[in-house]
């Protein structure tokens, strides 16, 4: 059965056709610029194989419709397809990035829940609505396909009232739903469920800690293979320290710049978001480039390395704090899963919590995943590749009726 996951952005439609009979990738590809007259279309066929074929096409792509319309005929196309009719396609899933309080689940997308993804437009106003664009677009060109939903905030959505509110008047709950809602729940529900199959056990036995690393970063704790507390907000915002945002921080910050240096809200909340966390710090938000700053001797290069890898500990001994048992910890995403130096320093002076890591183990390399915990350590340590696209179609397979 094959599932088409669409990644829908403002200017950009990220694509995967899976066969779900062996979850392999039969064609991954990427739309970019949207709305300019130099778009570009780049479609693999056959990613990661000896096979693979590279196709790219510049043109220009007015609309969402133009680029998923260039999209289906690259999938049919008689000399590189891998389709002969869009009616082979059973399901299409759709990450939607905001599901609020409405979805815990991915859902079949009837006009109701296109609805409920449009009550929302106010909690991710960049995103839901290029996310709106791709399901509107996806159901006029597959008519014969299943659309399904699957929303980043959604694995969230487990966490009880006390984790998911803020100690603000409850009338600001009640009537604007301000609570913190969490994101990357697709990516910290994959890798949980990959854990849990690598420690040979049932999700529902596990307690872990999931912690993705990339530009944006979030932590999860996981109890029983739920989601109970994370350190993403309301808003992206909110708990580490991330490549251009603050991650937490005194929430009176903003009346402090304001008064001292006349900065409004708008002027303070494009700061925080992206003119802060690495690179605020030492002008530099990619890792690989702080690494090699800080060999350098870079001062300010080594107290963002050393502020980010705090903050990923403090969260760390509060989520202990919170599961009460621990099982795993799992690192994934950009970082995560390729920066062993960031892991190393994370992982260091955890003995106390029984978290021991293999040094060598640390350093290897690897496919989907591995375990860099030592034998005396009896927390494991796992790094697992994230896969959202392969989980959103796992999500929609189930959800085909």
């Amino acid at each position: 059965m094959k599932i088409l996951v669409i990644n829908s952005g403002s200017s950009s439609i990220k694509y995967q056709l899976l066969d779900m009979d062996t979850e392999n990738i039969l064609v991954s590809g990427l739309v970019e610029r949207i709305g300019e007259e130099k778009a570009v279309l780049t479609s693999k066929i056959n990613p990661g194989n000896e096979t693979e074929k590279i196709i790219k096409i510049q043109t220009a792509i007015a609309d969402h419709k133009s680029g998923m319309k260039k999209v289906v005929s690259l999938l049919v196309d008689k000399d590189n397809g891998v389709i002969s009719n869009t009616s082979e396609i059973r399901g299409v899933g759709h990450r939607v990035v905001h599901g609020g309080e409405f979805f815990h689940e991915p859902a079949p997308l009837t006009d109701k829940v296109i609805k409920g993804i449009e009550a929302n437009v106010p909690l991710a106003p960049l995103h839901n609505p290029a996310n709106l664009d791709g399901i509107h677009v996806a159901r006029e060109l597959f008519p014969a396909a299943q659309q399904v939903a699957v929303f980043d905030t959604a694995f969230h959505q487990s966490m009880p009232p006390h984790a998911f509110l803020y100690a603000i008047p409850y009338k600001l709950y009640e009537q604007d739903r301000i609570r913190r809602y969490g994101f990357h729940g697709t990516s910290h529900k994959f890798v949980a469920g990959e854990c849990a199959r690598h420690l040979d056990r049932p999700l529902e036995q596990c307690n872990l800690i999931t912690i993705h690393l990339g530009n944006g970063c979030s932590m999860a704790a996981v109890k029983e293979g739920r989601s109970v507390d994370t350190s993403l907000g309301m808003t992206p915002l909110e708990g580490l320290i991330m490549g251009t945002r603050s991650g937490d921080i005194d929430p009176a910050l903003h009346a402090i710049l304001h008064r001292s240096r006349g900065m409004n809200i708008e002027e303070i909340d494009a700061m925080l978001n992206r003119q802060s966390g690495l690179k605020g710090l030492c002008g530099m938000n990619d890792m690989r480039d702080i690494h090699a700053a800080r060999r350098n001797g870079d001062k300010m290069a080594q107290l963002a390395f050393d502020m980010f890898v705090y903050r990923i500990k403090k969260y760390i001994g509060q989520y202990f704090a919170v599961l009460g048992r621990v099982d795993a910890l799992v690192f994934t995403a950009g970082i995560g899963e390729n920066d062993s130096e960031t892991r190393r320093a994370v992982l260091s002076g955890l003995k106390a919590l029984h978290i021991i890591i293999d040094s060598r183990a640390n350093e290897k390399s690897y496919v989907d995943w591995m375990r860099i915990s030592d034998s005396k350590s009896r927390v494991e340590v796992l790094v697992i590749r994230t896969n959202e696209e392969l989980e959103i179609a796992r999500q929609t397979l189930k959800t085909l009726t």
